[in-house]
């Protein structure tokens, strides 16, 4: 079984395709940027968005030394998506919610502006395109919003999106776990 950032990557590799617009919601130190950076190729977008200068300037530093020229660094809140994808579609999004590894831990994400945000990208996501969803909520304030994100996502009609959960049931210390949403129309 793959763990959880090999499979929240799956998900994205499997409908992201060269020339693509993506949304990094959570760019933090920068890999999953740069993983979809790879998906879109160099016809394709990416906007990595971070609500803190350290995140921005790790992942800028990140991608500079792989020499990666597609990504719309937003040194600003995901929920303010619509306001900067400029395409009427994506292919996909990741969060990875919680707080910046290495970083601030009192700087978290919080359930109204991931959902806020999720709404937003829904709207924009194309026929088969995902949002995927890594929820890490083993630290204060994680529990809130994983239960909201959850239940947001457990209302979300099923004509219109299939989503997914994933997780390791056995593990200790409040194992990340996955959400996945598809578009199906």
């Amino acid at each position: 079984m793959k763990t959880i950032i090999p499979f929240s990557h799956q998900l994205l590799d499997e409908v992201v395709n060269q020339g693509d617009s993506v949304v990094d919601a959570t760019c933090g130190n920068g890999n999953d940027t740069l993983l979809l950076s790879k998906l879109v190729g160099d016809t394709g977008k990416i906007y990595a968005f971070d609500i803190q200068a350290q995140a921005i300037e790790q992942t800028k530093t990140l991608l500079a030394e792989k020499q990666i020229k597609n990504v719309e660094l937003i040194h600003d809140g995901h929920e303010h998506v619509s306001a900067y994808v400029k395409e009427k579609t994506i292919a996909g999004a990741i969060f990875n919610l919680g707080y910046l590894p290495k970083g601030d831990h009192s700087i978290i994400t919080t359930p109204d502006t991931t959902i806020e945000a999720i709404r937003s990208m829904l709207a924009l996501l194309k026929k088969r395109g995902r949002i995927v969803i890594v929820i890490y909520h083993g630290h204060k304030g994680g529990t809130s919003e994983k239960n909201h994100v959850v239940n947001f996502c457990e209302e979300l009609n099923q004509k219109d999106y299939q989503v997914l959960q994933y997780q390791f049931i056995n593990q200790i210390n409040n194992p990340p776990f996955i959400i996945a949403i598809e578009k199906y129309k």
